[in-house]
């Protein structure tokens, strides 16, 4: 079943993200299939996202390490929902994060342009780093700058770098736990499957 997140207050244009806040942000840990995630928030959407974890505690850590002056809160209703799909996501459902209201305050312009091009590749699809920056009008010769807006993505997931690969269908690399090995996880659960990365590819190539 694909489960888009619709109906609900904070969702929005799937590449629109509010400007802001100086609000103060909080943080969830919770589990997945894949194992223990984080999510924090502000007034204006999801600020930061952390994939699977072997354990709560280094969820935690990794979080408050990206989003060191949040909190920890109870998920209101629209971030529960989020929390929801994530957990339906790790099961293997298909699911659309694609309308989820993100807060990329403070993001590099470029950066956030590729974020936006990036939520409209959807559940089985991929791109590349070069193919990304076509998208926003750049050169071919932007790619190692969309690899750099990759490995400093907010909120992967929800705005899904794992579907983007390096030039010639090669995985590439992966800044999460677990490296490209959750990539690839991650691209299996949306039915993609691809060689096993070399030990090369664990830095991003393009």
């Amino acid at each position: 079943m694909n489960l888009r997140l619709d109906g609900a207050s904070f969702l929005g244009d799937e590449t629109e993200s509010k400007a802001m806040s100086q609000d103060s942000q909080h943080y969830h840990v919770f589990e997945t299939a894949m194992g223990f995630c984080a999510i924090a928030w502000s007034d204006a959407g999801v600020a930061r996202f952390q994939l699977p974890t072997k354990t709560a505690e280094a969820a935690e850590r990794l979080m408050r390490r990206r989003a060191f002056d949040a909190e920890p809160g109870t998920p209101p209703e629209d971030i529960a929902a989020v929390i929801e799909a994530a957990k339906r996501y790790f099961d293997g459902e298909e699911i659309d994060f694609s309308r989820v209201q993100v807060d990329l305050a403070g993001q590099d312009a470029f950066f956030a342009q590729i974020y936006g091009a990036l939520r409209r590749v959807g559940w089985g699809g991929t791109t590349t780093y070069g193919a990304l920056a076509k998208d926003v009008g750049a050169g071919h010769e932007r790619a190692r700058d969309v690899g750099e807006a990759m490995a400093k993505n907010p909120a992967p997931l929800i705005i899904p770098c794992h579907r983007v690969l390096a030039a010639g269908g090669k995985i590439g690399g992966f800044s999460a736990p677990g490296g490209s090995k959750t990539k690839a996880r991650m691209l299996e659960l949306e039915g993609i499957r691809l060689q096993p990365p070399e030990a090369a590819q664990q830095a991003f190539s393009f």
